[in-house]
C-alpha cells in the first residue's frame, strides 16, 4: 500500500515516514524544501534501510502534482506541507493564505480526479485560539488569533465541506500540541531555519553554544512557578498518532478531528530543569514581560484519540529531553553537519 506524504522532509513528516516504512507501508514523498532539507530524507532511508521516491514539487504546481498521481498508485495522503511560523504569518499573511490554502485545494482536486479520497491532515491546536479552560477537547470553540492558525482552521472547514459534497471521502484532522524530542538514533530531529520559535530547540541550541540565553516570557502566571504551562509530546508518539489516524481513514468514511497531546502540562521552568538534568548542561535564562496573547495554561484532552484511534502518548518528559539533546549534541548545526559521527550520551 502506497501513501503519499507531503512536506515529508520536515520535522514531523520525517519521523512519520520512518514509522510508516517500519510498519510496512510504501511511501512516495513530496517536498519543496522551503523550510526543510533533503538530508533528512536521506537519513530516513538510512534509518529504515528502505528506498522511496522523492519529488521536489510545490503543491502550487498543479501539473507536476498530477504527474505524481499518474506515476504512482497512491491509496491515501498524509498532508504536512505548509508554511508554519505564527509570527511570520502576521507579517506576510497573503503568502500564508496562498501557499497553505491554494496548495491544499490543488492537492484535493488532484486527489479527487484520481479517486484518492483518504487523507490525514496536519492541523494544529492553534485552531482553539485562547481557550477559557483546560484540558482542551475537540468540541471547544474554534477561534484563531493569527493567519497561520486561520489557514489551518479554513482547511479544516474545507475538508468538512468536501466530505459533505462527497461521502466517499475519509479525513482525519490532527490537532497537535507541542512536539519535541527526536528519533532515538539522533539521525533526524528538529532543525529550524534561523532562530528557533519554539522552546525546546531554543534550549538545545543554548546547550551547544549557538545561543546565549533563554528569555522566559512572564513569571507571574497562576501556575506553580509562575511560568506558562504547555502540553509537550514526543515527536515519535506524534508520528505514531498519524499511523493510527491512517488506519482509521483507510477503514471508514467521514471527517473528524483529534487532539494529539499527552493530557499533561509542564511549566517553562520545569522543562528547563528537566533538560538540564538530561543533558548535564546549565541553561541561563532571564524573565521578560509576557507576550500578548499567551495563555497561562494549555494542555490537551486526548481521550477521543484514545477511544477512536487506539492511540496514547507513551514517552515521558525525560525521554523527550534526552532525545532532543542527543539529536542536537550530535548535530550542532542540524542537517548542515551531515558528516558528524554519532556519539553516545
Amino acid at each position: 500500500m502506497t501513501i503519499l506524504v507531503t512536506g515529508a522532509a520536515g520535522y514531523i513528516g520525517s519521523h512519520t515516514c520512518v514509522e510508516l516504512l517500519n510498519t510496512g507501508y510504501d511511501i512516495v514523498v513530496i517536498d519543496n524544501f522551503s523550510n526543510s532539507k533533503p538530508e533528512s530524507l536521506k537519513r530516513v532511508k538510512e534509518i529504515t534501510g528502505k528506498e522511496f521516491k522523492v519529488y521536489t514539487v510545490n503543491l502550487l504546481n498543479r501539473k507536476k502534482l498530477e504527474k505524481i498521481f499518474e506515476e504512482n498508485r497512491i491509496e491515501a495522503v498524509i498532508h504536512f506541507a505548509g508554511l508554519k511560523a505564527v509570527g511570520e504569518s502576521t507579517k506576510i499573511p497573503i503568502k500564508y493564505y496562498h501557499n497553505n490554502i491554494t496548495g491544499t485545494l490543488n492537492l484535493c482536486e488532484v486527489m479527487s480526479k484520481y479517486k484518492v479520497k483518504k487523507m490525514v491532515f496536519s492541523s494544529s491546536a492553534t485552531v482553539y485560539g485562547i481557550p477559557k479552560t483546560v484540558p482542551i477537547s475537540e468540541d471547544f470553540p474554534l477561534n484563531v488569533t493569527n493567519p497561520y492558525g486561520r489557514t489551518k482552521l479554513m482547511i479544516e472547514d474545507i475538508m468538512r465541506d468536501i466530505y459533505k459534497s462527497d461521502n466517499d471521502w475519509s479525513i482525519a484532522l490532527l490537532r497537535y500540541f507541542n512536539p519535541i524530542g527526536a528519533h532515538w538514533s539522533a539521525r533526524i530531529g528538529e532543525d529550524p531555519n534561523g532562530v528557533p520559535n519554539n522552546l525546546m530547540p531554543y534550549i538545545t541550541q543554548i546547550a551547544v553554544g549557538k545561543l546565549k540565553e533563554l528569555k522566559i516570557f512572564g513569571d507571574d502566571y497562576p501556575t506553580t512557578d509562575g511560568t506558562g504551562i504547555r502540553d509537550y509530546i514526543h515527536v515519535v508518539d506524534l508520528a505514531l498518532g498519524h499511523l493510527k489516524a491512517l488506519e482509521k481513514v483507510l477503514s471508514t468514511m467521514g471527517v473528524d478531528a483529534y487532539n494529539l497531546g499527552t493530557g499533561r502540562g509542564y511549566t517553562v521552568l520545569e522543562m528547563v530543569r528537566a533538560f538540564e538534568k538530561a543533558s548535564g548542561k546549565k541553561i541561563p535564562y532571564t524573565v521578560v514581560n509576557r507576550r500578548p496573547g499567551d495563555v497561562a495554561i494549555c494542555f490537551a484532552d486526548p481521550s477521543k484519540a484514545k477511544q477512536d484511534l487506539g492511540w496514547v502518548a507513551s514517552r515521558g518528559i525525560e525521554e523527550m529531553c534526552l532525545d532532543s539533546w542527543r539529536w542536537q549534541s550530535n548535530n550542532p548545526d542540524g542537517y548542515e553537519d551531515s558528516s558528524k559521527v554519532i556519539a553516545t550520551l
